[in-house]
Formats: structure tokens, C-alpha cells, sequence
């Protein structure tokens, strides 16, 4: 085997080793990869069961209920489609009706129902999660500078 002949059949296993490790990688992070999701997108959409979504929205004025044990549901909208929402746990703070949320977990078709196991909330009246606001701005409900639903508040 000459010089050239071994530098290129290194290059080749380099190559290949690097292509195996990024198949593997790819592979192993597909589980754990959480995609967002609007009310729209989740109720026009089926997921297969078990799977995880972030759901983001607007809390829907009217719709929190609290129960027993740190048990809470609302209901998350898009003003085009709301989905309801099963929490157990201590919400943020910042946590109220009419403001952007993101929860994470996943959707019950049988019930009709989004278990979440995170509920994440917007830090002040003048943030939006960010891929809340892009899911409003993509469905024409909200523009850039118009005040977030809900809240009045200008944006940034």
C-alpha cells in the first residue's frame, strides 16, 4: 500500500467513524427532543400517546380552577382553539389569567386533556415567550408592537 493509498484509507475510517457517531447521537437525543405546539397544532395534529409537547398559549380568562393537593386546570388558547390543561404541582408566581404560558408534558386525546409536568410564565407584562408570540404572529393575531393579547402591554 503506498503513502497516498494509507492517508486516504484514514481519511475514509475518519469518515466513517465520524458519520456513525453523529447516526448514534441523532438516535439518542430523538426521545428527548420537545417540539412546541399551539392549541391549533395539537387539537388539528394526533400525537401518539405518551409523546412530549410543549403547549404554549395564552391562559384563558375565566379558566383556572384549583383543586386539592396543588391541583389546578386551565385552559390554554390561541384565540382560535383552546386546550385544556391538568397541572399538580406549585405554579410560578407570575402565573395568571390572561398571560403567555408554556407547559410541558403530554396530551390525553381520551380525555381531551394536556397533563403538563412543567408550567412555565412570563417574566413581566412586557414578555412573551417566544415561541407563543411567534405561534400568534404566524396565525395574524398579533403583530409586532400591537399589545400582547390579554394584557395591554406594548412589546419590545
Amino acid at each position: 500500500m503506498t503513502r497516498k493509498q494509507k492517508r486516504l484509507s484514514i481519511i475514509a475510517a475518519g469518515a466513517i467513524f465520524l458519520t456513525g457517531a453523529a447516526a448514534l447521537v441523532t438516535t439518542a437525543l430523538r426521545d428527548q427532543i420537545v417540539f412546541f405546539n399551539s392549541p391549533t397544532d395539537v387539537l388539528a395534529k394526533p400525537l401518539a400517546p405518551g409523546t412530549r409537547v410543549r403547549l404554549g398559549g395564552l391562559v384563558e380568562q375565566g379558566s383556572v380552577t384549583r383543586g386539592q393537593n396543588s391541583s389546578v386546570t386551565f385552559q390554554v388558547t390561541d384565540t382560535n382553539a383552546s386546550v385544556k390543561v391538568r397541572y399538580v404541582g406549585i405554579l410560578p408566581d407570575l402565573f395568571r389569567e390572561g398571560q403567555g404560558v408554556v407547559t410541558e408534558g403530554t396530551f390525553s386525546p381520551e380525555e381531551g386533556t394536556f397533563l403538563a409536568d412543567s408550567v412555565l410564565a412570563k417574566h413581566d407584562e412586557n414578555y412573551m415567550p417566544k415561541e407563543v408570540a411567534d405561534a400568534l404572529k404566524a396565525q395574524g393575531v398579533w403583530q409586532e408592537g400591537d399589545p400582547v393579547p390579554g394584557t395591554g402591554a406594548q412589546t419590545q
